[in-house]
């Protein structure tokens, strides 16, 4: 069964949890493009809605260090997806740079936090789906790679039984394989790539989102900002084929 997101009105919020690494946080500088203002755009700051600005998910420094909160993916999905539907668009932060996915396993504080910060968005909002890019910490370890299909399909499905959604959309971005990964860090980029294409394609409601053409930062990392606003649009495209938009 689609999710039948036709009935919500103007003053409803269908709101979207953000997690995963820092791909999802956004690095991307602020200054290379224009800000997106939306007055249907809202971000989840201390239990209530925000209008949207960015760095929506600041889990780092915003104004020094190497890695700083920036542009990310999620507001050009939310703007969007505000053009296609009567809702207003929230987001749910809580995408945290480094992590593996053993950290965001049942029991583990990103769980815990995620779920809890939705349950509370939930109050006010109608739950629409999760956005996820998360891997690259894994990659340089064989032995987390061996694990990892099987950890996400444990998470997917333990996140959509805490939030009460089975039909729950969630969306896997691709890993990028970097210009300096070794052979084995290629390999198992690659191994992790088509591992989430086989969840897309299997467990119900789930997408793959690709990144193919998109460009990386000077850092060898992160995506540059106009590549998180193009990818932002993918995930809309893939979230708008599961719940047929």
């Amino acid at each position: 069964m689609k999710r039948d997101i036709s009935q919500l009105n103007e003053e409803d919020i269908l709101s979207f949890l953000l997690i995963g690494q820092s791909n999802m946080a956004g690095r991307g500088y602020m200054d290379e493009v224009e800000p997106i203002i939306n007055q249907r755009c809202l971000m989840e700051r201390n239990g209530r809605w925000q209008l949207m600005s960015e760095p929506i998910n600041p889990d780092r420094p915003i104004f020094y260090g190497a890695y700083r909160s920036g542009v990310g993916l999620a507001a050009s999905f939310a703007d969007e997806l505000s053009r296609h539907i009567r809702a207003r668009v929230g987001l749910i932060p809580c995408a945290d740079g480094g992590t593996a996915l053993y950290q965001w396993m049942p029991g583990e504080v990103l769980f815990d936090n995620c779920v809890m910060k939705t349950r509370l968005a939930m109050r006010s909002s109608h739950f629409g789906g999760i956005l996820w890019h998360q891997g690259e910490n894994d990659v340089g370890h064989d032995d987390r790679v061996e694990k990892h299909r099987e950890m996400l399909d444990t998470f997917i499905n333990a996140l959509r039984k805490e939030l009460c959604a089975e039909d729950l959309p969630f969306l896997i971005g691709e890993l990028h394989t970097y210009e300096n990964d070794d052979g084995k860090s290629r390999e198992n980029t690659a191994k992790l790539n088509e591992e989430f294409r086989e969840i897309a394609s299997t467990l119900p409601y789930c997408g793959f989102v690709s990144e193919k053409g998109l460009t990386i930062q000077s850092d060898g990392v992160h995506f540059d900002a106009k590549s998180y606003r193009e990818f932002g649009l993918r995930y809309f495209k893939e979230y708008a084929r599961i719940v047929g938009l």
